[in-house]
């Protein structure tokens, strides 16, 4: 984002998602979307009987409630408007995929699947779509912090703990920022018009 700051334009907000005042204020002070991406979110590792209240909480209200409360907000202006795009950060773990010590963080993406698909079919007649992306792992900052933390917790080297995470990805590497942005991108424009509901 700070690559954008100052770009002819583009204004960048910074926003807690889980500050429900903030996000009201926000939504006052923007000009109708024409494209919303929901993109904030948490991994919590654990099983059921591992992860923690503390996991579950986190991970419902920052990778469930504030997408609604965001999209909530924003969507009546964008309606108003005459439609739009909202694309919403899902995964692959979700109700895609079952993957291990994933509970809480793949029970929420399921959620973002459910409230893609119950948006897209709710407002489909006041020119909204929407749409979830469901990636694999994607190299980030949050993984490499995730990885480190693993390693550091199970007393393994770095290298060994990112070598699994390597082996699960059917391509055998990890997903790029990049790759996730032109998908977003596509989603965004009028070449993906025909398309809403959908999560993959």
């Amino acid at each position: 984002m700070k690559d954008l700051e100052g770009r002819e334009g583009i204004e960048t907000h910074r926003l807690d998602v889980l500050d429900v005042a903030a996000v009201a204020a926000l939504a006052t002070e923007l000009p109708p979307l024409d494209v919303l991406f929901n993109c904030a979110g948490f991994v919590a590792s654990g099983s059921l009987l591992t992860g923690t209240d503390d996991d579950w909480e986190l991970s419902m209200a920052l990778n469930v409630t504030a997408m609604v409360r965001l999209t909530r907000a924003l969507l009546p202006a964008m309606i108003d408007h005459g439609g739009g795009s909202i694309i919403n950060m899902a995964s692959v773990a979700s109700s895609l995929k079952g993957v291990p010590n994933r509970c809480a963080y793949g029970t929420t993406k399921a959620a973002v699947i459910g409230l893609t698909k119950s948006i897209a079919a709710d407002f489909l007649d006041r020119g909204i779509r929407c749409n979830a992306i469901c990636p694999g792992t994607v190299d980030s900052p949050s993984l490499r912090q995730r990885i480190h933390d693993q390693a550091q917790q199970q007393g393994r080297p770095e290298s060994e703990v990112q070598a699994e995470f390597l082996a699960r990805q059917p391509l055998g590497r990890l997903g790029t920022p990049e790759e996730i942005a032109a998908l977003a991108t596509y989603l965004a424009a009028d070449e993906s018009a025909y398309t809403t509901g959908t999560a993959r």
